[in-house]
């Protein structure tokens, strides 16, 4: 399905450079000229692939994802004795306590960065060929959003500037307009097709409206970034504009009852109505690594055997009603060949033919909601498997990798008419919440308030990266939690620049607290 992404090793180098700022002795020892690349339509390919190229970063256990999920109250990753330690680099993520040195947001940094100013150089290069601009600046808009999000502040080079010259820094406020005009542009001159694999205008839309959404804490005074927030009422409804042309569009539904782990099996691209934008791959030749992400919760002794690492928290898991499909079931193909079930993994795992797995000792292999972040042992922790292995191919599956998704776009309508947008359709925050818990299995409710919509916004999209965004919003990002028992101070909204970007461009400042 997917194109193979390949582009040379110096490219990523001198890209992710630019971003955080370039010395005349790294312009030296690069020797790059700042002239643009030839807008002819081999070349514009080749531009508009290395970016795409740079979406699959994103699908790795570490950097922004690390930092999109561990924060939050439904990842971890507990040591088990000599093993995940690291350095107690996840364990910093949960408990809050990073720094500007900590590697993931270094990481994190350098890669998202490094796809905005692959997605500057396309859109320049493009000229007149709208189409292409409008493929690049959308992807600029993905980077930077998460750039926004993550770090509050975001340093530019246009593509045609000198490498002697600092990278310019918008505050969090000015990227944001720069990505809402982005977007606008995108939406104006993309294809309105159903090709979740490139950027589409649904996608755009869809982005838009996240943007919208979140604008009251991207535009917060950045001394006092965990609010009180104030959602403005044209913000909504530019959310519910967006979500509506998503809607009313038709190329999507929720999956029918039953059927949500079809969102993410290793075909879903043929089986699912839900996905709007993705990385698309293809069974044997995967670029975004799906199976990244049951190896890296799953045993070592479990098929397909994982890393025994990260796993959910007993509260999250609780969350979930009994009947709710979402929390787990047997899937067809999979679990009667494997032994292993879909969603969270509790108690007695099997293998193949029903047989009991033991851990490495010979005991049982029981997963148990308790578990300590400083010492577990290996059984300790509810695991997750959200992307289905496919039996056939454990090691390179054709799952297309999910970023946006039908389901988030009535969650985002529900939460905007919520916070004071205007209803359409006869629309209302507790029939959208009702009509997606009714299809997943379980009870509706009688009422939608804050807790509601966040919890429900949980257990839809759970490991999707969206849960610290999501608590940001609605105010309990920085609230104690498991493994996590004291309170976050404010400025943990966002993350610290990384001591290398300050230090190669004098432009950046440190964000407050850090």
């Amino acid at each position: 399905m997917n194109i193979s992404l390949k582009i040379p090793f110096a490219i990523v180098c001198t890209g992710t450079m630019l971003v955080i700022g370039c010395t005349n002795l790294e312009d030296k020892v690069l020797d790059r000229s700042t002239s643009l690349p030839s807008a002819d339509a081999g070349n514009l390919e080749s531009l508009l692939n290395g970016v795409y190229a740079q979406l699959n970063t994103i699908t790795d256990q570490a950097n922004a994802y690390a930092l999109l999920e561990h924060p939050s109250d439904e990842m971890m990753g507990p040591t088990r004795g000599t093993d995940w330690d690291d350095f107690g680099r996840w364990r910093r993520l949960h408990q809050h306590t990073w720094d500007a040195t900590t590697v993931d947001v270094i990481g994190s940094w350098n890669q998202l960065n490094s796809g905005i100013f692959r997605a500057t150089q396309a859109a320049s290069a493009a000229g007149s060929n709208a189409n292409v601009q409008a493929q690049a600046r959308f992807l600029r808009a993905f980077f930077m959003y998460h750039v926004v999000d993550l770090y509050g502040q975001v340093p530019f080079r246009e593509a045609n500037a000198s490498f002697d010259e600092n990278p310019r820094v918008m505050t969090r406020a000015e990227a944001t307009a720069y990505i809402i005009d982005d977007l606008t542009y995108a939406i104006q001159n993309l294809p309105a097709t159903l090709n979740p694999g490139r950027a589409n205008r649904d996608a755009a839309q869809f982005l838009l409206a996240k943007v919208y959404l979140n604008r009251a804490v991207f535009t917060q005074d950045p001394n006092s970034p965990s609010g009180p927030f104030t959602f403005a009422q044209a913000d909504m409804n530019q959310v519910i504009t967006n979500c509506d042309a998503i809607i009313n569009s038709n190329r999507y539904a929720l999956e029918p009852q039953g059927e949500y782990f079809d969102n993410f099996h290793w075909e879903n691209s043929t089986r699912s109505k839900e996905l709007i934008f993705v990385i698309a791959n293809e069974k044997g030749a995967a670029v975004g690594n799906t199976q990244n992400r049951y190896r890296m919760s799953l045993h070592y002794n479990q098929r397909p055997d994982g890393w025994n690492g990260f796993t959910t928290l007993a509260d999250f898991y609780n969350s979930f009603d009994a009947a709710d499909e979402r929390r787990g079931k047997a899937i067809a193909g999979m679990t009667d060949s494997l032994g292993l079930r879909a969603g969270f993994l509790a108690g007695q795992q099997f293998g193949p033919g029903g047989r009991q797995l033991t851990d490495r000792a010979g005991a049982p292999l029981t997963f148990t909601p308790q578990l300590n972040l400083l010492y577990s042992r290996e059984a300790d922790g509810i695991r997750v498997v959200k992307y289905l292995p496919d039996p056939t191919r454990l090691d390179n599956g054709g799952n297309d990798y999910v970023f946006f998704r039908y389901a988030d776009v009535l969650l985002m309508k529900a939460e905007a008419i919520h916070r004071g947008g205007t209803a359409t359709g006869g629309a209302t925050p507790l029939s959208l919440v009702n009509q997606l818990r009714t299809t997943r299995g379980t009870a509706a409710l009688a009422t939608v308030n804050d807790a509601a919509l966040l919890a429900e916004r949980g257990r839809e999209l759970y490991w999707e990266g969206w849960r610290r965004n999501d608590m940001i919003r609605f105010g309990t990002f920085l609230n104690p939690m498991d493994q996590k028992p004291n309170q976050s101070e404010a400025f943990r909204i966002v993350f610290p620049i990384p001591q290398q970007a300050l230090d190669t461009n004098p432009n950046l400042k440190q964000n407050v607290g850090y």
